[in-house]
């Protein structure tokens, strides 16, 4: 893990060590900010995400609407 500072100040070695297949994880401030992966690795991510993913009418058709149980309030009376 590298932090901002350091990943600037040897930004050739993250690459390189991204590139030789090991995401390089970078911190900001002590917390996890970016990784840094080789750009094939991330086209394949991006199309197993892409693949495996359903579409929005195959989502809306498994949803379950009849047997989802509705509050029985009632309107309260208003007077003008």
């Amino acid at each position: 893990m590298w932090t901002l500072q350091d990943a600037k100040n040897k930004f050739s070695a993250v690459v390189d060590a991204a590139l030789a297949g090991t995401p390089q994880e970078v911190t900001r401030r002590g917390k996890p900010a970016v990784v840094i992966l080789a750009a094939d690795e991330y086209h394949r991510l991006l199309e197993s995400a892409v693949q495996s993913r359903e579409s929005f009418a195959d989502h809306l058709m498994v949803f379950p609407g009849e047997d989802m149980p509705r509050a029985q309030a009632a309107p309260r009376d208003v007077s003008f």
